[in-house]
C-alpha cells in the first residue's frame, strides 16, 4: 500500500473539523491522516505500507519544460531548493508533527531529491513484485494502473470512506480509454489544478476519440502530420498548433518510475517502533484516541 501522503493529510486538514492540542496548536490533518491509515490498514491488511513523500513539490526539471507547472501555487521561489507552495499556515504547522508521529510508529517514509510523491509511487509500483494499492486523491496515478502487475488505485476524491477501487475497467467506463493511455489524455486535456494548459480545443471526449483511434501520443502526432491519415482538419490544425506544448508536456505529466529510491524496509509494523514516543507525541498533540485506533489497526 503505497500512500500518496500530501493528498491525504490535506484532505484530512480540510475535511475534519479542526481540533487542538493543550497549547492551542490545531491537529485536525494530523489525527485525520491517522484515523485514514487506520481505516485502511484494517480493511485492506496490507503486508508492507509506505508515505510517499514530496521532497520537491514543484522539480525544476519539470518547471524548466513546461513553465506554467503549479506555478498557480507558488508563494516564493527559491533558488537553492524547492519553491515555497501555497500551504495555509495551520497545516503547514502539522507536517512536522505527521513525519515525527510516522517515525515513532516505524512507518517507512520515502521521498527522493528532484521528485514528487508521485514519481516515488511510481517506482515503487513498477516491478513490486507483488500487487499494490495506490491511495491518492490524484487523478494523475491512474496512468500507473495495471490489471496484469496487479496495481489498482484506492481514489479518495469522495473521502476516504467513499472511496473508489480503480483498475482498468472503471478508467475505461469513466474515460474511455486503457489507463496506460492516461498521461496522454491528461497531457491533451490539460489540467488547470496542474498548471497544464493542454491542446487548445481538445477536451475529454476529443481526447478519448484520438487516443481510441491513434493509441498514443506518437500515433496523434504521426496522424497530425500526415495529410493520408484520415485526421479530420479541426483536430490535426489544434493538435499541430500546439506542437511546442506537446513536445514537452508528456514528460511532464508522465509519472518518473525508476529513481533510484535504494531499498527502504516497507514492511508495516505489527507493533510501534517507539511506544514511549508514540505516547509522548499522542499526549503532547491530543493524538490519543487516533493512535490507539493505528495500534489496534497494525496488530491485525
Amino acid at each position: 500500500m503505497l500512500l500518496d501522503t500530501a493528498s491525504m493529510y490535506f484532505r484530512a486538514f480540510f475535511g475534519v473539523p479542526e481540533i487542538k492540542a493543550e497549547d492551542g496548536t490545531n491537529v485536525n490533518a494530523v489525527r485525520g491522516l491517522l484515523d485514514f491509515i487506520a481505516r485502511l490498514v484494517g480493511d485492506y491488511h496490507p503486508t508492507d505500507l509506505v508515505c510517499c513523500w514530496d521532497d520537491d513539490w514543484r522539480p525544476q526539471w519539470r518547471v524548466d519544460l513546461l513553465p506554467s507547472y503549479k506555478a498557480h501555487r507558488v508563494v516564493a521561489e527559491v533558488s537553492t531548493g524547492p519553491d515555497v507552495e501555497e500551504v495555509p499556515d495551520p497545516l503547514e504547522l502539522q507536517i512536522p508533527i505527521i513525519r515525527e508521529i510516522l517515525t515513532a510508529f516505524g512507518i517507512t517514509v520515502v521521498g527522493a531529491p528532484g521528485y514528487e510523491a508521485d514519481d516515488v509511487i511510481g517506482t515503487l509500483a513498477t516491478g513490486a513484485g507483488m500487487p499494490v494499492d495506490v491511495v491518492t486523491g490524484d487523478r494523475d496515478l491512474f496512468q500507473l494502473v495495471d490489471d496484469e502487475a496487479e496495481v489498482r488505485v484506492l481514489y479518495i476524491a469522495r473521502g476516504v470512506g467513499r472511496h473508489e477501487r480503480v483498475d482498468n475497467a472503471w478508467v475505461r467506463a469513466k474515460y474511455g480509454i486503457d489507463a496506460r493511455q492516461y498521461a496522454d489524455f491528461a497531457t491533451l486535456r490539460g489540467d488547470a489544478s496542474d498548471g497544464l494548459p493542454g491542446v487548445a480545443g481538445v477536451g475529454e471526449k476529443t481526447a478519448a476519440t484520438l487516443l481510441e483511434r491513434y493509441r498514443d501520443m506518437a500515433g496523434i502526432l504521426a496522424a497530425a502530420h500526415d495529410p493520408d491519415s484520415g485526421m479530420g482538419p479541426g483536430p490535426r490544425g489544434k493538435i499541430k498548433a500546439a506542437a511546442d506544448y506537446l513536445s514537452v508536456a508528456p514528460k511532464v505529466v508522465a509519472v518518473a518510475r525508476d529513481i533510484d529510491l535504494g531499498a527502504p524496509a516497507t514492511a508495516l509494523p505489527r507493533t510501534p517502533a517507539d511506544p514511549d514516543q508514540v505516547l509522548v507525541l499522542a499526549q503532547r498533540w491530543n493524538l490519543e484516541g487516533p493512535a490507539q485506533r493505528l495500534v489496534t489497526a497494525l496488530q491485525g
